[in-house]
């Protein structure tokens, strides 16, 4: 019965070795019909992205093509709005997105196991996690770039008003607001506008592209604002003073609108958590005196 027993764990080993060198070779297969990818015009990959990105290329080329046009232009344009459209593309994003899912729900069933819990709701609702963690990561960082690029805004007109008033034509003003602004986003965004100018873009159309890219409200007016003076011969220096009053004033007013609604904001935290908790310090050591001198 012993060498019956050891036989059958010699046999699951070589049949669960058997299985991974399968997977192995089918892996290798199946990559090796994926064409190489060209990332000489892309920026570098995060460090924790490198161990996973065959599997990302592998699922996107084999997945990629089955998805919907209106989904994949979707994707690209809050890539391109989050300024990562040059780290992977809308393909790879969605096979990210799967492989998050498989992660979590590998994550979540060994977490549910080492307590002791088999409960199959709780792995699906891990991988529903996983499959909505990288859009909402994607999200958070467009809206948190979008308001570092309306925050700095001001500030990079006035470089670009400096840089004409000095007697620079406005090509060479971005160039030197880019040289000496701010670094942060903002600086980002222009020097894309420079970099599609020397690509052959005509200036109108490479800011033009700009707003499309971020469609922020502040920079469609700048863009708007600079097209109409070229077009009409009015001073460029002037219209772009007048748009950084306007925005250094708008940028007061959201400042002075956040403060006013902060005391609104806390009432739900006081009220529901901070009040309770107070009068129950106040509370409690008189129910116990009472309870004991009764």
């Amino acid at each position: 019965m012993f060498e019956n027993l050891v036989y059958i764990k010699i046999g699951i080993a070589v049949l669960v070795g058997a299985t991974f060198i399968l997977l192995f070779l089918l892996f290798r297969n199946i990559k090796s019909l994926v064409p190489d990818e060209n990332r000489e015009y892309m920026d570098p990959l995060p460090p924790s992205l490198t161990l996973l990105w065959p599997l990302v290329n592998l699922l996107a080329h084999c997945i990629g093509e089955r998805l919907s046009v209106d989904y994949l232009v979707k994707i690209n344009t809050d890539l391109k709005r989050s300024a990562i459209d040059y780290i992977f593309t809308a393909e790879q994003f969605f096979a990210l997105r799967l492989i998050a899912t498989v992660l979590m729900a590998i994550v979540t069933y060994f977490g549910l196991a080492m307590l002791e819990i088999h409960d199959w709701l709780y792995v699906s609702i891990g991988a529903l996690v996983g499959l909505v963690l990288p859009s909402l990561s994607l999200s958070d960082r467009r809206k948190a770039r979008e308001k570092e690029i309306i925050k700095s805004l001001p500030t990079f007109l006035d470089f670009l008003v400096m840089a004409i008033q000095a007697g620079m034509n406005f090509s060479g003003a971005m160039a030197q607001a880019v040289d000496k602004g701010p670094e942060g986003a903002i600086k980002v965004e222009f020097q894309r506008v420079l970099r599609d100018i020397k690509a052959g873009m005509s200036r109108t159309e490479s800011l033009r592209s700009m707003s499309e890219r971020l469609e922020i409200r502040d920079i469609t007016a700048f863009v708007t604002a600079v097209v109409q003076s070229e077009k009409t011969g009015s001073s460029v220096g002037e219209s772009l003073k007048i748009q950084a009053d306007q925005r250094r004033t708008e940028r007061f007013q959201r400042a002075e609108k956040a403060a006013m609604q902060a005391p609104v904001k806390l009432i739900f935290p006081l009220v529901a958590f901070i009040f309770p908790l107070t009068f129950v310090i106040l509370g409690f050591p008189i129910v116990m005196k009472f309870m004991y001198d009764m």
